[in-house]
């Protein structure tokens, strides 16, 4: 049973590689199309543009570390790579249910976004759990 444990921390970390390098490399070469589809406006300043390729590095970078990661799903490594992306989907959902609620920025993919991040964050939590569970077993 212990082996479907590391395949579900190994599925998570190939999944969240697609999803933000995908979202990077959008974010970097386009920024005002992904914050346009999320927040229904786009991004006007030199600063913004800069802001939203910073993002966008950003979900590179950790796109190429869940992807390098993705064979290693039982290491103590991999445990502290899942508690950051819940920590990341955690902190998106606040941000982006935020904006909806609060700002009224409001695009059509805003509330697919969050869903998809609650759902990768329950993700998270059930993998660390498991992991808990394992260790305490050993």
């Amino acid at each position: 049973m212990q082996p479907q444990k590391g395949h579900t921390v190994n599925n998570l970390l190939t999944l969240t590689a697609v999803i933000e390098t995908a979202a990077g490399l959008a974010l970097v070469a386009l920024p005002s199309v992904p914050v346009r589809l999320l927040f229904g406006s786009s991004l006007d300043t030199s600063t913004s543009l800069t802001v939203g390729r910073w993002a966008g590095a950003a979900l590179l970078a950790m796109g190429v570390v869940c992807w390098l990661a993705r064979h290693d799903g039982q290491s103590r490594a991999a445990t502290g790579l899942v508690a950051a992306i819940l920590l990341y989907n955690l902190a998106i959902v606040v941000l982006f249910a935020y904006a909806g609620l609060g700002s009224g920025l409001v695009g059509v993919a805003l509330w697919p976004a969050v869903v998809l991040h609650t759902a990768m964050a329950a993700w998270c939590i059930v993998c660390l759990r498991s992991k808990r569970v394992t260790a305490r077993g050993q």
